[in-house]
């Protein structure tokens, strides 16, 4: 399916917490967006060779509005530097999306834990979770409470919500909250790194399914060394060699081959193509432990083969 491209608008702009802006962006002339799911994300083309990914922290119901929050990390890559400083209602960004690998499958119970920005795919889950009459619990945390997004809209949900500010008290309980959880409850947890390492680490030994995360950077992979391989494009028929230390990504893209890409990190899924033979070596922080045990897609922008030769569907 050709994923949806469009200029939209900044149709308006506010601080949501210290650090934390809040977009909202609509169609120049009005009109429905597509619909989209809680946990989904778009790209956004915030300027020429500046692409980011944001994830969708508004009402899907709400056909005429996507509404993103962006932190502010002077020491990144430059894209929050540009919303912060630079972007302005009535500015015009190339979107493109919305992609979902954080959708929220159905349970009966649920357990969301949130550390900083990651509360943005978590919020709208909240609100489908309540829909669903599922029962749940979120635990928040941050730096300070000033610091996290959304505590206002948060607060109609009374003590299903736990905001822990990390200077009021201390790190978040993750033991705690796991220790208590029912079985059968799902557990969503979305922010920086440590705490999805920590996640992983302690959510080990649950049935497998049981943990889902998002990650904004990518995660520690195994790495199966870096030797050259064959690609075969199906649909041409051509055969690629990719040299060591070169993406796939780059190889069919040297080739002259036009494929969707954004993070080149393995965290977006926009590059993500199908397999029709060999075995990828996954190097994503994307595609669940199933997806990728079966085989039948992978991220060109990071992940390489564990043979002498995959044939991709391009």
């Amino acid at each position: 399916m050709t994923p949806y491209e469009a200029e939209l608008v900044v149709d308006a702009l506010h601080p949501e917490a210290d650090g934390v802006l809040v977009l909202t962006l609509r169609r120049p002339l009005g009109g429905e967006l597509p619909h989209w799911e809680p946990g989904a994300h778009i790209d956004v083309v915030l300027a020429p060779g500046l692409e980011r990914q944001y994830s969708l922290c508004g009402d899907p119901a709400d056909r005429g509005a996507w509404r993103v929050a962006v932190l502010r990390e002077p020491a990144g890559r430059g894209g929050s530097e540009h919303v912060h400083r630079r972007m302005a209602v009535g500015d015009r960004v190339a979107v493109r999306g919305p992609r979902n690998h954080f959708a929220l499958l159905p349970a009966p119970r649920y357990l969301f834990v949130a550390g900083g920005i990651g509360i943005t795919p978590i919020l709208p889950m909240l609100a489908a979770a309540d829909t669903a009459g599922a029962r749940w619990s979120l635990l928040y945390g941050g730096r300070t409470r000033a610091s996290m997004a959304f505590t206002g809209e948060l607060g109609a949900y009374g003590d299903r919500v736990r905001i822990a500010p990390q200077d009021e008290t201390g790190p978040l309980d993750l033991d705690g909250v796991l220790g208590t959880r029912e079985p059968g409850t799902l557990v969503y947890c979305c922010g920086p790194g440590p705490l999805l390492d920590a996640m992983e680490e302690r959510c080990a030994g649950l049935p497998e399914g049981t943990l889902h995360v998002e990650r904004f950077r990518p995660g520690a992979q195994e790495r199966n060394g870096q030797a050259e391989f064959e690609v075969v494009l199906e649909r041409s028929g051509r055969t690629l060699t990719v040299p060591a230390g070169v993406s796939v990504l780059d190889t069919v893209r040297a080739a002259g081959v036009e494929v969707l890409f954004s993070c080149t990190e393995g965290t977006c899924g926009t590059c993500e193509t199908d397999v029709v033979d060999g075995t990828p070596d996954h190097r994503d922080s994307v595609l669940t432990d199933e997806e990728r045990a079966a085989g039948g897609t992978m991220l060109i922008c990071v992940s390489r083969s564990l043979g002498r030769c995959l044939v991709l569907d391009l």
